[in-house]
């Protein structure tokens, strides 16, 4: 458990990096940023070779716990439909910070584009296929549960049990602004691809262009670009209060009663 713990707390302070500097920069420039436009923002930073390689680094050990970890339902969550669900939903947001990571790379060592606005064209080329439409789809409908679950954890702050119980309390509030952030842009997010589906058209699709829609109301625009700040800090508090090594967890290897995702 001690690499895994190594992992996850090396994944949220690259996550807290991406988000802090996202939401930053979306709110003093008035420009959208996105989770693979923002590296191309950290390579302009003083040593932004330096931090980006590390942010990499950061991310490829969050991807790995996320996958790793719902493959052993570390969360406990358990085989049945809903535990099912959390896991794969785990799993497919340690391919994206893999993907992330990827870019990061890409970005320091090869002087290449994160290709941020690539979403469209990514839309797109699915929409050609026969069937894509029902495929982006199922994605929208995934981005929206995305989002009702991240509402949920803003409003009951449910995540405070995957913390040591010694965390600040101002710690569970960033959490709650910052889940509620996520949730408005899943929810957006998943609407320009639930219409993209219907249309069989990809207009503006990504989390940028999410963001981006906001800012027909600039008052939601400002507290989103805040709350994804703020995450960012939060994610900070991850790095310290997460719980990693979970003693039931433990109990259940031991007794052979862990069953994997696949």
């Amino acid at each position: 458990m001690a690499r895994l713990e190594y992992f996850a707390r090396a994944g949220y302070l690259a996550r807290a990096i991406v988000y802090f500097l996202l939401g930053y920069l979306t709110f003093v420039t008035s420009r959208a940023e996105g989770t693979a436009s923002v590296l191309e923002d950290i390579q302009d930073l003083p040593a932004g070779t330096i931090v980006l390689a590390v942010t990499g680094l950061g991310l490829a050990g969050y991807g790995f716990f996320r996958i790793y970890g719902a493959l052993i339902d570390i969360q406990d969550d358990g085989h049945g439909a809903k535990g099912l669900g959390k896991r794969c939903g785990h799993v497919a947001s340690g391919i994206a910070h893999l993907i992330l990571t990827y870019l990061a790379f890409k970005v320091a060592f090869m002087g290449g584009s994160s290709g941020g606005g690539g979403g469209n064209e990514a839309t797109q080329k699915i929409l050609s296929f026969p069937g894509g439409s029902i495929v982006i789809a199922i994605v929208a409908i995934g981005f929206l549960l995305a989002g009702f679950n991240q509402a949920l954890k803003a409003i009951t702050g449910k995540f405070e049990r995957l913390l040591d119980p010694d965390v600040p309390h101002w710690g569970v509030l960033m959490g709650r602004v910052g889940y509620a952030a996520r949730s408005v842009v899943f929810l957006v997010l998943g609407w320009h691809l639930l219409t993209s589906a219907w249309s069989n058209n990809a207009n503006q699709v990504g989390f940028q262009a999410a963001l981006d829609a906001l800012g027909e109301t600039p008052w939601l625009y400002d507290a989103v670009a805040l709350g994804l700040l703020i995450f960012g800090l939060f994610s900070l508090v991850m790095a310290r209060y997460r719980t990693i090594r979970d003693g039931a967890l433990k109990d259940r290897i031991r007794a052979g009663k862990v069953k994997l995702l696949f």
